[in-house]
């Protein structure tokens, strides 16, 4: 965002590299040549006396000495984060640049109101928006390419004690089903996920994150789907139910075009299956300004696409 505190960088390249567990991988992501973060990492381990990473067959891994140099990094880090949004929230006309980035429906139906409302807010700023599958997300933060993230949870999600990242609940996004017309669930009153249990279903590619999405809910309903086809976007998965090849699952905030012949179906259970959408900056960030108006207008709309269902009489 705007790191104006001076912290030697030398500290980010090791950070990174500790990340993607290569120079190549770290060097990539921060827009440097391996031989560039090699050399950064040698000066650090000069500087302070230690070795830093040692040969692990064909490649490398961190000593004790970089662990320890990393986890006080973090702390520096996220002081940055604090003081940078403490100064921000004193100055009446911020500049710089401020980028959010989500997954796809993130990025279609939640960042654009933000960055619309951060853009009017501050005339200064420079908002950018990136879409970003969620492992990206994290990326993003880390690279300083990024200052707020919209993400969803997944089995590769750093967990919530990870010291660089500021990870909270936004919402939970219900899972539709949506089944060809005519088909026996869409008459019904009540519908599980457990009642698809038999069916044919169409998922993400393994590693994506709808895949571990749909497979960690239909694990949590008792069964392992039967894969009969992989679509990763929600229209051709839907084309494929329309054609009568399985089911899917997709989530409340995604919109279905509306020619194809299929319903969509709203489940039940305890608890109901749904995605959790985390609002993820670096640790240290969530205070900043910027971050605090863009989740406001976030949550704000969220509200208006799910609606709360009223408590009974």
């Amino acid at each position: 965002m705007y790191y104006s505190f001076m912290i030697d960088p030398k500290l980010r390249v090791l950070q990174m590299v500790a990340h993607y567990g290569t120079v190549t991988a770290a060097a990539a992501a921060l827009h440097y040549t391996p031989s560039a973060v090699s050399h950064q990492l040698r000066q650090l381990a000069a500087e302070l006396g230690v070795d830093l990473l040692s040969q692990y067959g064909r490649g490398i891994r961190l000593t004790a000495a970089a662990r320890t140099v990393l986890r006080h990094a973090d702390v520096l880090y996220a002081q940055v984060e604090r003081a940078e949004a403490e100064l921000m929230a004193s100055v009446d006309e911020p500049a710089g640049s401020f980028t959010v980035c989500g997954f796809s429906t993130a990025a279609t139906h939640l960042l654009p109101p933000a960055a619309a409302s951060l853009r009017d807010r501050y005339p200064h700023l420079s908002v950018r928006v990136i879409e970003a599958e969620p492992s990206r997300g994290f990326d993003l933060l880390l690279a300083g390419d990024a200052d707020l993230a919209l993400l969803t949870a997944t089995g590769q999600t750093p967990p919530s004690s990870d010291q660089r990242f500021d990870q909270r609940p936004l919402l939970d996004d219900p899972l539709d089903l949506v089944v060809p017309e005519q088909h026996h669930l869409a008459a019904r009153s009540r519908v599980t996920l457990a009642d698809a249990a038999d069916e044919s279903w169409i998922v993400g590619r393994p590693g994506s994150a709808y895949h571990h999405l749909v497979l960690t809910a239909c694990q949590a309903a008792g069964f392992t789907p039967n894969i009969a086809h992989y679509a990763d976007e929600w229209d051709t998965g839907t084309a494929l139910v329309a054609h009568h090849f399985g089911i899917i699952l997709v989530p409340r905030l995604a919109r279905l075009h509306e020619e194809w012949p299929v319903e969509r179906v709203r489940l039940s259970g305890e608890p109901a299956p749904a995605r959790r959408i985390l609002a993820t900056t670096r640790l240290g960030g969530r205070e900043h300004p910027m971050v605090a108006h863009a989740l406001d207008t976030i949550t704000t709309t969220a509200a208006t696409l799910l609606p709360q269902p009223q408590p009974a009489e």
